[in-house]
């Protein structure tokens, strides 16, 4: 194959992962951006097949990287239940991350083979790229790993704090920019090496004071720095494909880091720096709030809705645990069928990954037309006579909204106190994935409806038919 064919279709990959990235930003048209990734990267796999011409030995090699890497995730996709899925994202940027750190050792030890010079006689250029590419991979790899312990509960989501860790994060950023200096002058394999421990131990230090109000925004930003990662060794390996792949992840989940943090009105420097979540509230009345809790059962929530008007129905991460969407869209069904006006509301971080919600209640077949997002139904909830929130505890804590005190306050917040009556399906009256107590829970429109979230539902659609 020409080295100009497989520039022409390494650039028709890259328009197909762009449609992909187009598709994707719409839950009716994500399949078909699902199918132009796909299809895009089939492309740039052939392509650098067929351009590199590798030797029997080394292509049998390649066909059984292939199908055993296929295989896991085939698998791994299938299984996963959707409540896992942002450990499991976090998980597969550890492994792009580790991935740039083998490309580009292998890289520095073997030159020739990706025509970048000869060993002791490196270009300058491929140094640079090549040390960018193992620091934020490196940072990616171990970043994306404790992402991956917080997220799935094996290791606390509260900040772990250490003293003079911005001392530390700030000496560390400017050994790496002296070995990477380094590493240009001397080719030295120790130098190398040392960039690579660098950065793991600041991938470590980046993530671990970070709390769970803010992972949905270390996800994102992991993602980015997986493209970076690619896009520095694509320049490497002089592969087209790989520079605009990685290049449209990085600044993609950059956009989306701005999003995230924007929708939480946080900076994203404030949030790498040590983030918030883990914070407890006083739970003792010291805070001037009542703390009486008015309950109810399913019985009451189904009066309640079967007589309003307008419900707004507000699912979070305690909806996913339950996998509580197909009960919700059944409920849903019946008060339509009542003539009650139904909608959805979607906090920009709910659950905890971006789009999380959503996904959710895809799967259920809930109209994309009665899903909204928080700037498009905030003002609504005034004139709603029932808002059902189902396990969305941080996105509508109104301390966020009137506590100056309170370490989530200016975080944009669904107001779903500010309809007639709030139904807050909960297991437990406990603080959320932010560890910050939830002063909606006293308010004198609350009823708490304790349970499953799924059974609750499933309780009250029961309810309804008597």
């Amino acid at each position: 194959m020409s080295a100009d064919f497989a520039s022409f279709l390494y650039l028709v990959s890259g328009v197909l992962f762009i449609m992909a990235l187009r598709g994707l930003s719409h839950p009716p048209t994500s399949r078909q951006g699902n199918m132009y990734g796909m299809v895009g990267m089939g492309i740039a796999i052939v392509t650098t097949l067929a351009l590199a011409r590798p030797s029997m030995g080394g292509f049998a090699l390649i066909v059984l990287g292939l199908a055993l890497g296929g295989s896991v995730g085939a698998i791994t996709a299938r299984r996963i239940p959707m409540t896992s899925m942002p450990q499991l994202v976090a998980a597969f940027h550890s492994l792009v991350g580790l991935a740039a750190v083998m490309v580009a050792a292998a890289a520095m030890y073997a030159p020739e083979s990706f025509g970048i010079g000869t060993i002791g006689n490196i270009h300058g250029q491929a140094l640079v790229e090549m040390s960018l590419g193992v620091a934020i991979g490196a940072i990616t790899f171990t970043g994306s790993v404790i992402a991956f312990l917080k997220l799935d509960g094996r290791m606390s989501g509260k900040p772990i704090m250490l003293g003079g860790r911005h001392f530390i994060n700030a000496g560390l950023g400017i050994a790496l920019v002296v070995l990477i200096v380094m590493l240009v002058l001397t080719e030295s394999y120790a130098v190398f090496w040392l960039i690579v421990v660098a950065s793991l131990v600041l991938g470590v230090l980046l993530i671990i004071p970070i709390g769970g109000a803010d992972m949905p925004v270390v996800v994102s930003m992991l993602n980015s720095y997986s493209g970076w990662a690619a896009a520095a060794l694509g320049f490497t390996l002089g592969n087209l494909a790989l520079i605009i792949t990685g290049a449209l992840v990085g600044s993609s989940g950059a956009i989306l880091s701005y999003i995230m943090c924007k929708g939480m009105n946080r900076s994203f420097i404030s949030v790498i720096l040590g983030g918030f979540g883990g914070e407890t509230a006083a739970a003792s009345g010291d805070d001037g709030i009542q703390r009486t809790v008015k309950t109810g059962a399913a019985d009451d929530a189904a009066y309640l809705m079967m007589n309003a008007q307008k419900v707004i129905i507000v699912p979070g991460y305690g909806m996913a645990v339950a996998q509580a969407q197909h009960a919700l869209r059944e409920l849903a069904d019946k008060l339509k069928a009542n003539g009650v006006e139904v909608k959805y509301a979607i906090h920009p971080v709910a659950g905890r990954m971006p789009g999380h919600m959503n996904v959710l209640l895809a799967e259920a077949n809930v109209p994309y037309d009665e899903v909204f997002e928080l700037e498009d139904i905030n003002s609504e909830f005034a004139q709603a006579d029932v808002a059902y929130v189902i396990g969305a505890n941080d996105v509508t804590n109104p301390s966020a909204r009137d506590d100056k005190a309170s370490p989530i306050y200016g975080m944009p917040i669904l107001d779903v106190d500010k309809a007639r009556t709030c139904l807050f399906v909960k297991r437990s009256l406990g603080s959320g994935y932010a560890g910050i107590d939830n002063t909606l829970f006293y308010k004198d429109g609350t009823m708490m409806l304790l349970g499953d979230a799924k059974k609750m539902t499933e309780e009250i659609v029961k309810a309804m038919d008597h």
